[in-house]
């Protein structure tokens, strides 16, 4: 187990310095060598003390990897804390019948200097060896304190970057995953609970370092963690670590399931100051996960803490434990999102298929909706539904979108040549409309495939959110001045308010499946159908109802002066070779 929080800042470097790290060692190795190379002695090492053992954690020409203290002749180096040389053992009293001058590694020449951290506390030392005597100068003696005096400053500096979080002094992520490793290592199986704390979102800390200053945030995050190490309350093996800005982790070992919830009443409101007149109010959240160090990796046992933690800031809560549905969900959606974007830079995968549109008029079809398919190369055919809002949460939603409205009118193109000219329509994100340039690139893009505007209709869904965003209102309104027809899609659902109609410049009102499907059965929803397509109609929109699956209700929506349908009783969704084939059938209502 991590060793107790009360320890010295001493045993906490030779804990670290103990503890196996190739890097470190690579790096101590070639100190050794410049060492022996620049006092010309062939034999140097660097050994590293506790109250029993010496451990050699580099070496050059010697042998040697680990003593007792007792038989550790840099155990009085250590004790007068200065250079010690002893030019031949066989002469010196204290080392005639030395174990390590009689047998191997047949020490004859000794120096060692200490190595002195910047509290003075001295943890090891830097050595030369040979089986020879030798005289040391005192020139010798100067550069061999010299060089040790580097080497300390170099280990000072990594462990305070590799295994210490600067600001607030705590153990840092690498220091955590390194006692899970440990605890892994040593089969440990009892259980052990792992909770990260979130005390304050990036966002706002860079608020706060942007207008007091970085010192002002470095202020509060060391303040923050003297609150959470007096309110924690933490035993002797508990150990609290510091996992990146304003965010931190207790390692515990034992603990029950409502371990969160206490831990999240035992912090309860935090308030931390940045200076003696301010102090901010923290909203803090928990999320732990209980795992056996043998059996769940370190890297795993971090990735679901954080799991855990996310699930609560995302739903708003205290303290969450991990859920193992819930994660997974969460991975599926991530690898959804991975291989969409393999699946926008390659073939095959991505597919449309167009829905009809018909004219309650004159019975004919008066355009088509692109609808977007994804042919998984694990999971199959996937609807929309299962990957389009992920995306619209990302940057791929414009990858998508272009992807959409390239293959239109590339498929456009080819049904022109055929004779047929229907218009398509293609559903737009807000997030689209409202980037720089995108009405002049869809432009352009026509242009380009020699087809005018009036093949191209462009539908929109999350009204709210574009009356939000001056941008994608601005967007919307170049796209009219384009000759674009523009629609409103899913009418009747959700926020559907009449008064924000005035503020967007449609020419089409598709009236959503949840307003249509009733209308066979309900004499209710028939009433409020007729009088919004009344309403719609008075205002001079085509209307356009989606979801129709029976003649029935295709006869109420000629009745009430509905101008469009769109639904299974005209046609499923088809191919584009589908398309052609329904189009020479005649098969229309």
């Amino acid at each position: 187990m991590p060793t107790p929080q009360g320890e010295t800042r001493y045993q906490l470097a030779l804990e670290m310095l103990t503890a196996d790290d190739a890097g470190r060692d690579e790096i101590l190795s070639k100190f050794t060598r410049l060492t022996s190379e620049l006092l010309n002695i062939p034999g140097s090492f660097v050994s590293i003390m506790n109250e029993h053992q010496q451990y050699i954690k580099a070496a050059r020409n010697f042998s040697l990897q680990q003593s007792s203290l007792e038989d550790a002749l840099c155990r009085h180096t250590l004790a007068s804390g200065e250079v010690m040389v002893c030019p031949d053992t066989h002469l010196d009293e204290r080392f005639k019948a030395h174990p390590l001058i009689k047998d191997s590694p047949y020490i004859r020449f000794y120096a060692g200097a200490p190595l002195k951290m910047r509290d003075g506390a001295i943890v090891g030392t830097l050595c030369v060896t040979d089986v020879l005597p030798h005289i040391f100068t005192e020139e010798q003696v100067k550069l061999l304190e010299l060089l040790a005096e580097i080497m300390t400053a170099w280990l000072d500096a990594w462990y305070h970057t590799s295994l210490r979080d600067v600001v607030t002094l705590l153990p840092n992520r690498q220091s955590l995953l390194r006692d899970l490793e440990q605890l892994e290592d040593g089969g440990i199986i009892q259980p052990y609970s792992l909770v990260l704390i979130d005390c304050i979102d990036m966002a706002r800390a860079y608020d706060i370092a942007r207008a007091l200053g970085m010192y002002a945030l470095e202020a509060l995050l060391q303040n923050i963690a003297a609150l959470l190490r007096t309110r924690l309350q933490l035993r002797d093996d508990d150990r609290l670590y510091t996992v990146s800005k304003g965010r931190f982790a207790l390692l515990s070992a034992g603990k029950t399931s409502g371990w969160p919830k206490q831990l999240s009443e035992k912090l309860g409101q935090v308030r931390a100051r940045i200076g003696e007149e301010i102090a901010i109010d923290l909203t803090l959240h928990l999320g732990e996960v209980s795992f056996a160090p043998a059996l769940c990796p370190p890297v795993e046992a971090l990735r679901r803490g954080v799991s855990a933690l996310h699930e609560a800031i995302g739903q708003g809560l205290p303290y969450a434990a991990f859920d193992l549905e819930s994660d997974n969900r969460r991975k599926l959606d991530f690898l959804l999102l991975h291989d969409l974007a393999e699946a926008l830079r390659s073939e095959g995968g991505l597919y449309l298929v167009y829905q009809p549109q018909i004219s309650l008029h004159s019975g004919l079809p008066v355009g088509m909706e692109a609808l977007l398919r994804w042919q998984h190369p694990r999971l199959g055919n996937l609807p929309p539904l299962q990957f389009l809002p992920l995306a619209e949460q990302t940057n791929l939603m414009a990858g998508v979108t272009d992807w959409v409205i390239v293959s239109v009118l590339a498929q456009l193109k080819l049904w022109r040549a055929k004779g047929i000219n229907l218009p398509v329509s293609v559903n737009v994100s807000v997030s689209d409309l409202a980037r720089e340039g995108f009405a002049d690139w869809l432009e352009r893009m026509l242009l380009r495939a020699g087809l005018s505007s009036d093949l191209l209709s462009i539908e929109c869904l999350e009204t709210e959110k574009l009356l939000e965003s001056p941008d994608a209102m601005r967007g919307l309104n170049q796209l009219k001045l384009r000759g674009f027809t523009l629609a409103l899609d899913d009418f009747g659902s959700g926020y559907s308010n009449i008064n924000y109609l005035k503020r967007i410049p449609m020419d089409v009102i598709k009236l959503d499946r949840s307003l249509i499907a009733p209308l066979a059965a309900d004499g209710g929803s028939q009433i409020v159908a007729r009088h919004v397509i009344t309403m719609l109609k008075e205002l001079n929109y085509i209307v356009l109802a989606e979801g129709v699956e029976d003649e029935e209700t295709l006869l109420m929506l000629r009745g009430f002066g509905c101008d469009e349908i769109q639904g299974y009783f005209c046609s499923k969704p088809l191919p584009a070779e589908g398309v052609e084939q329904w189009l020479k059938s005649g098969k229309t209502p």
